[in-house]
């Protein structure tokens, strides 16, 4: 199916584009080429000396890393870049701010029935979101200039589409995609007639659920209204029915035994540890007998090599995502299991991307084994992703 177009999409002028071009050019130039001689730097100079004393652990590759100029270097051009992307697509949203709020009025009005957004003025934003600016980005996810504002939504979402080359498809969706149409081919009988995504920021991969299972209800919550507020014109935008709401995914506002899929995409590493049992207790809470939860996250320390896993953690000590290196420290079974679901019902998958591969071969590549290796989770060509969770027992 063709998503249509969204309208909020942001109006550059020349020079943005030219600027963004370039941005996205040395982001990609620094995850790949720079990358490659990172990984080379330490097999050469840095692998030796450690393996001479003991097994690399990802800790002791970043101590010895931090010296190095390579890594230096590659770290500097990151956030740097990083920065620039937020500055240039924030220039054109700022100067676009009026017609995003009117667009988002106007589209509101006229599918007033079609799925809904409810806001919650006394929710107090979690200190995990207020009082870091996630992933580089000035503001955060929640900081609102105005009434009705959508800034950081529209922010969030262009600054994503300028830094993942195109990986995550024409509308950002591929992880939703995939994952979605896994679960349908691998569960050929499930009907759902309730899917939560938390966390879902501007609903890019809350969406192809509802295409996946247009019979259901789909519902996305994050804490940050202005990332809701985007969210619900977006999907109006692209004529699907979902249902937005503000609220804490440490206690969600629904009933018992009331969802059949509950759904995350990178979001648990936002969360801190200690909140972690929560989310997942709520999850298991609200999700019927028989019902599913996944998790796309990046993968645990403990199923990859120390350099993968160290490159990873990159994120964890320079783009201000302090829970990150703890979340994936973490035994996955173990938190699934204390959360209520019963040890044999959980499950952990390797998906590929569908916008990489295309319906056939994607088909193809799910029938062969997949492990997580060092390219799942990563930003390149053919892209894999990573999800875990269970079954709620019958």
């Amino acid at each position: 199916m063709k998503t249509a177009r969204n309208a909020l999409a942001p109006r550059y002028e020349l020079d943005e584009r030219a600027r963004l071009s370039f941005v996205r050019d040395l982001r990609r130039y620094v995850l790949d080429e720079l990358a490659r001689g990172l990984r080379g730097d330490y097999h050469a100079h840095v692998e030796p000396k450690l393996a001479s004393r003991r097994t690399p652990t990802p800790q002791a590759i970043h101590g010895a890393m931090r010296s190095r100029d390579s890594f230096r270097f590659y770290s500097a051009l990151r956030t740097t870049s990083q920065d620039m992307l937020y500055q240039y697509n924030r220039a054109a949203i700022e100067r676009d701010r009026e017609r995003l709020r009117v667009t988002a009025a106007r589209l509101d009005a006229r599918h007033r029935h079609t799925g809904s957004l409810r806001l919650r003025s006394d929710l107090i934003v979690p200190r995990s979101v207020s009082a870091i600016d996630i992933h580089l980005m000035p503001g955060s996810y929640h900081t609102e200039y105005e009434k009705d504002d959508l800034t950081m939504g529209a922010v969030y979402e262009n600054r994503l589409a300028s830094s993942t080359f195109g990986l995550f498809g024409p509308n950002l969706d591929d992880i939703g995609r995939s994952i979605a149409t896994f679960v349908s081919m691998r569960n050929p009988l499930l009907r759902p007639r309730a899917i939560l995504d938390l966390g879902c920021t501007v609903g890019h991969n809350t969406g192809p659920w509802k295409e996946v299972y247009p019979q259901a209800e789909v519902y996305g919550i994050d804490v940050a209204a202005p990332c809701l507020r985007y969210a619900r014109a977006r999907a109006l935008s692209q004529r699907r029915a979902i249902h937005f709401a503000q609220m804490d995914a440490r206690k969600l506002d629904f009933p018992d035994a009331s969802f059949d899929i509950v759904f995350s995409s990178m979001f648990l590493h936002e969360v801190p540890a200690r909140d972690i049992p929560k989310v997942l207790g709520e999850a298991h809470r609200i999700l019927r007998p028989g019902g599913l939860m996944l998790h796309m996250e990046l993968p645990p320390q403990n199923q990859l090599s120390p350099w993968d896993s160290f490159y990873l953690d990159w994120d964890g000590h320079f783009n201000n995502e302090p829970f990150y290196r703890g979340f994936r420290a973490m035994n996955l079974r173990r938190i699934v299991v204390a959360a209520g679901f019963n040890e044999s019902n959980y499950e952990q998958h390797v998906v590929p991307s569908l916008h990489a591969l295309g319906p056939g071969a994607w088909r193809a590549a799910l029938r062969s084994h997949r492990t997580v290796d060092g390219e799942t989770g990563r930003l390149a060509t053919g892209v894999r992703w990573f999800c875990f969770g269970a079954s709620k027992s019958q």
